[in-house]
């Protein structure tokens, strides 16, 4: 089932393109990886879709149907749910009122304060803790959290490791596995290759705003990325001419 479908999309800031002409889909399910060196367009194109970002042009459609131009609060509550770069937390509120603060998205589902932290387990000794004396990895286990407790149907991330000691990456990333693996549909945006590859089904590769490559992860090599990742390939739009 397909569960987001993106049709030429732009996103622009002020005058410059940040993000140009982009399609692509998404199924129920699927883990996607979206990567792309520094300002590539990885957390414009993010934003665009959850509603945090006016789209220019193009077209989104959310289960069948088309978000485009629905505010973020509206995303939220038909099942869209991002984790912002920098976590974004009320620190002077607890781990516990951060999570509760999403029950006002008001979507039924599995997610609740008992079974987010049986998936982030990092987090029960700290649920009373304010969120300003937490690490860097539990501030963002918190982040994925507020956003689960919205019970998406997709869940977008970003920068997920950005900051965060490898001790911590570590953790973020077996908590991730865990989503994964109960079915959680995720678009994931990480600099870190290694990491980014491991864990998703599908990557997307950007460059200056576009998709220059895409595909299953294991059908093509570190270095086919690698070059993609730094423009030593033809974009997609220049095959196209």
């Amino acid at each position: 089932m397909r569960l987001l479908a993106v049709d030429q999309v732009d996103a622009n800031h002020g005058l410059f393109r940040a993000v140009k002409d982009v399609s692509f889909s998404v199924m129920k399910g699927e883990t996607i990886a979206l990567i792309g060196a520094n300002g590539a367009g990885k957390t414009t194109l993010l934003r665009t879709l959850a509603g945090a970002h006016r789209s220019s042009a193009g077209v989104i459609k959310f289960g069948g149907i088309d978000v485009t131009a629905m505010p973020a609060h509206a995303r939220v509550k038909i099942g869209m749910a991002l984790v912002p770069e920098g976590r974004r937390l009320f620190l002077k509120m607890t781990v516990q009122e951060n999570l509760l603060l999403a029950c006002s998205a008001g979507r039924l589902g599995d997610w609740n304060v008992e079974s987010v932290l049986e998936a982030l387990p990092q987090l029960k000794k700290r649920i009373h803790a304010r969120t300003a004396n937490l690490s860097g990895g539990e501030q963002q286990a918190v982040a994925i959290g507020r956003a689960l407790m919205t019970n998406p149907d997709l869940l977008l991330l970003d920068e997920v490791s950005l900051g965060l000691s490898p001790i911590a990456v570590e953790g973020v990333y077996h908590s991730l596995k865990t989503l994964i693996a109960g079915g959680t549909t995720c678009i994931i945006v990480e600099q870190d290759l290694n990491r980014a590859l491991k864990i998703a089904d599908r990557f997307l590769c950007m460059l200056e705003g576009r998709i220059v490559l895409r595909g299953d992860c294991e059908e093509f090599s570190r270095e086919q990325i690698t070059q993609a990742y730094f423009g030593l390939v033809e974009s997609e739009s220049e095959k196209g001419k």
